[in-house]
């Protein structure tokens, strides 16, 4: 069932939604951004995942062996902060991979990777290609998930 109200369709299923107030969310079960960036924030059912890069909880650092063992190292954490919040991949909506230019020209790579992530829905995606990230981060994915 569809509802027109100025111009904004609400879809009214089954489901129940609560709006809440939005929630910052961290687990210590995946690499914090910084002090000043949540892992995530949970609002309006959804879960919005901040940039998260592939570093390795255990040693701190970024994961080694290159482009790809980043981008697998950032979907884990990914997919551990969604989990913590509540969520899973299965309930990603939308994927934002950010790659430094050059660091993957044809995106084998990362469609390897990401299709190895996400075997039941495929997500919307844009993955821009970017300027160097600091501290040698080649990758960085965000997303919104429902919980």
């Amino acid at each position: 069932m569809t509802y027109n109200v100025h111009r904004a369709h609400i879809f009214v299923t089954t489901k129940t939604v609560f709006f809440m107030e939005p929630e910052v969310f961290y687990t210590p079960n995946a690499p914090r951004p910084n002090a000043f960036v949540p892992q995530a924030v949970i609002a309006g059912g959804f879960v919005f995942v901040s940039g998260t890069v592939g570093a390795d909880l255990s040693t701190g650092k970024l994961a080694e062996g290159g482009y790809e063992a980043q981008v697998t190292q950032a979907y884990k954490n990914l997919k551990t902060i969604l989990e913590d919040a509540g969520s899973s991949m299965d309930k990603v909506v939308k994927i934002t991979a950010f790659m430094v230019s050059g660091a993957d020209p044809d995106f084998s790579v990362t469609n390897k990777v990401y299709t190895s992530f996400f075997k039941k829905i495929t997500p919307a995606r844009s993955a821009p290609q970017v300027m160097p990230f600091p501290g040698g981060i080649l990758f960085s994915v965000e997303c919104i998930a429902v919980i």
